[in-house]
């Protein structure tokens, strides 16, 4: 049997090692094995409302988080991160009641935090991201916390496939660089269902955010609420914003 070091457990106000292992389910396997010849991995133990998730997760992120995000943004592997700003997502869709019929697309998802909790809450999710080898550590986290009905779907920004419409679209940490921008934009404006509403998390500081936003104006009401994060001794302001669309 095939057992991961967890290496953090996180939550609101929560993040410290746990010097445990957990076992990959035997329908996961294949999955791992084959991340395996390419990552170092472990677990990352995230408690939503009282649930307990582990995620697949890359060990060491060093050789991959080199150069500034920034300025190396297109390159950069957001994906390999948790971000506090998912957390803060993930809480808020878990505490949402689940309504018959109601579709949930996290776009940008990377190893899918908020998009699994949805799910295992009971909501019918679809999450995507660029690449099957990204998706591939949500399609194990979704077997190893029991989300049988996840789905995941590879999506290119720059040409989206026809997965239907969405009452709810998710996306967190996603605003990195202007370039994807009108992409995201289209994207946001082709998924998203007559009546229904966006939800983004970032960390409040990003110079990034106002750009965006300015551009959705015209399109979208724009509402935005700061959250507060605590990860260790250091406090993040985490900005929720609620996007529907403009009827004329």
């Amino acid at each position: 049997m095939l057992k991961l070091r967890v290496s953090t457990e996180r939550g609101r106000g929560d993040e410290q090692g746990r010097a445990k292992k957990v076992a990959v389910p035997e329908d996961a396997l294949p999955i791992v094995k084959r991340l395996m010849s390419k990552y170092e991995l472990d677990f990352e133990c995230v408690k939503v409302l009282g649930k307990t998730f582990y995620f697949l997760h890359v060990a060491d992120l060093t050789p991959l988080l080199t150069g500034d995000v920034f300025k190396n943004a297109p390159e950069f592997p957001f994906w390999v991160k948790i971000w506090e700003a998912s957390l803060v997502l993930a809480e808020f869709i878990a505490g949402m009641p689940v309504e018959p019929g109601r579709r949930i697309l996290e776009v940008g998802a990377g190893l899918a935090v908020p998009g699994m909790v949805a799910s295992s809450f009971g909501h019918d999710v679809t999450v995507t991201d660029y690449e099957n080898e990204i998706l591939d550590f949500a399609r194990a986290s979704a077997i190893i916390n029991g989300c049988s009905n996840l789905k995941c779907e590879p999506l290119d920004w720059f040409e989206p496939s026809d997965l239907g419409k969405f009452d709810i679209i998710l996306a967190s940490e996603v605003l990195f660089h202007k370039r994807f921008f009108p992409p995201l934009l289209n994207v946001l404006n082709e998924y998203l269902a007559p009546g229904g509403v966006i939800y983004m998390s970032h960390e409040a500081d990003r110079e990034t955010l106002l750009p965006f936003f300015r551009m959705c104006e015209g399109q979208f009401k724009i509402a935005m609420q700061k959250k507060h994060f605590r990860r260790g001794d250091q406090e993040l302001d985490i900005l929720l914003t609620r996007l529907t669309r403009i009827v004329h």
